[in-house]
C-alpha cells in the first residue's frame, strides 16, 4: 500500500483564545462611536431648534448687530463674537511662544535635577479650575494690571495717535487685554505639557546626529525637532485655542461684560460664553432663544477652527 493511498484526517485550525468575544468587542466599539456622533448631532439639533425663534426674527442681523437690549427685545451677537475672537487670538499669541519656550527648555536645556519638578509644576497648573483663575484675576491681577500697565500706558499715549485709540478704555484692570492675559495663563500649561510630550517622542539619535554635525541647540530645535513634531504641535495649538474659545468663568470675572464692540484693549467687552453665563439663569422667551442661538454660533466657530486644523494637518501630511 503506497503512502498516497493512506487517508488523512482534515486539519482543523485551533480557534484563537478569546475569539468568541471579538464580535462583541467590535459591536461595543461601534456603539461607542455611534453614540458620540449621535450626541454631537443631538447638541447641534437642540441648539438649532432652541435658537430658531431668535434667528427667524433677526435673521443675518443677529450676527452683524451689536445692540443687546432685553427691555426692547433687540439682540445682536456681534459684540460677543468679536470679543470671543479677539481674546482667543490674543491669548494664543501670548501663550504660544512661552509654552514653546517652556517645552524646549524642559527637553533640551533643563538640568536633569530640575526637569521632573518643573514638569510636574506645569502639569499641576494645567489642572487648576478656571474659576480659581477668574478669582485670582479679579482680586489680585486686575488691581496690579490697572496700576502698573493701564494707567501708565494711557498716560504715555500721544493725544490723537493710533496708540491712544489702542489703549482706550477705563483703567480698572478689567477689559479685553486683561481677559486675554488670564486666558493665556490658563492655556499655557496645557500647551506646554503637550508640546513637551511631543518633543520627548523625537528619537535621541536624531538629536545626536544634528549635534554631531556641529549644530547648535537653537539650530537643532528649529531645523530638526520642531519639523519632526509639527503635525502634533498644530493639534496641540488648536486644542489650546478651542479651550480659549469656550472658556466661561475666568473670562466672565475680568472682561467687564459689556455687549458693545470694544474700542480699545483696555475697554470692557464680552464673549459668547460669558454672555450666556451672565444671563441664562434669568432669561426667558426671546432672550433665552437668543442665548441658545449664541451657543449655536460658538459651536459653529469651534467646529470651523477644528475643521481648519484638520485641513492644515492634511496639507502638512502631503508635504
Amino acid at each position: 500500500m503506497t503512502a498516497a493511498a493512506i487517508p488523512t484526517a482534515p486539519h482543523r485550525r485551533a480557534s484563537a483564545k478569546g475569539s468568541g468575544f471579538e464580535p462583541v468587542f467590535e459591536g461595543l466599539c461601534f456603539a461607542a462611536a455611534t453614540a458620540l456622533l449621535a450626541a454631537l448631532g443631538g447638541v447641534l439639533v437642540s441648539l438649532a431648534i432652541g435658537g430658531a425663534p431668535a434667528i427667524a426674527k433677526f435673521g443675518l442681523s443677529f450676527i452683524t448687530r451689536s445692540e443687546w437690549d432685553p427691555v426692547k427685545e433687540v439682540y445682536g451677537a456681534a459684540g460677543p463674537v468679536v470679543g470671543t475672537l479677539i481674546t482667543s487670538a490674543l491669548a494664543l499669541a501670548i501663550s504660544l511662544p512661552i509654552a514653546g519656550g517652556v517645552a524646549f527648555f524642559l527637553v533640551e536645556l533643563c538640568p536633569a535635577v530640575l526637569r521632573r519638578p518643573i514638569g510636574t509644576a506645569v502639569e499641576l497648573l494645567a489642572g487648576i479650575p478656571s474659576i480659581v483663575y477668574g478669582m485670582w484675576g479679579l482680586f489680585v491681577f486686575a488691581p496690579v494690571f490697572a496700576r502698573y500697565v493701564e494707567i501708565p500706558a494711557m498716560g504715555a499715549a500721544p493725544p490723537g495717535s493710533f496708540w491712544e485709540g489702542l489703549v482706550q478704555g477705563i483703567p480698572n484692570g478689567s477689559g479685553i487685554l486683561a481677559a486675554s492675559i488670564i486666558l493665556a495663563i490658563m492655556i499655557l500649561p496645557f500647551m506646554a505639557a503637550t508640546l513637551r510630550e511631543l518633543l520627548m517622542t523625537v528619537p535621541t539619535q536624531v538629536r545626536e546626529s544634528a549635534y554631531g554635525l556641529g549644530a547648535t541647540t537653537a539650530e537643532v530645535v528649529m531645523s530638526v525637532t520642531l519639523p519632526y513634531i509639527r503635525r502634533g504641535a498644530i493639534g496641540a495649538v488648536m486644542l489650546g485655542l478651542g479651550r480659549a474659545l469656550g472658556e466661561t468663568m475666568a473670562v466672565t470675572f475680568i472682561i467687564g461684560n459689556a455687549h458693545g464692540f470694544p474700542k480699545g484693549l483696555f475697554d470692557a467687552g464680552s464673549t459668547i460664553a460669558s454672555t450666556i453665563a451672565n444671563e441664562f439663569n434669568e432669561a426667558s422667551g426671546l432672550q433665552a432663544s437668543a442665548l441658545i442661538a449664541l451657543g449655536l454660533v460658538l459651536f459653529l466657530i469651534t467646529f470651523t477652527v477644528l475643521a481648519l486644523a484638520r485641513l492644515l494637518l492634511r496639507n502638512q501630511a502631503r508635504v
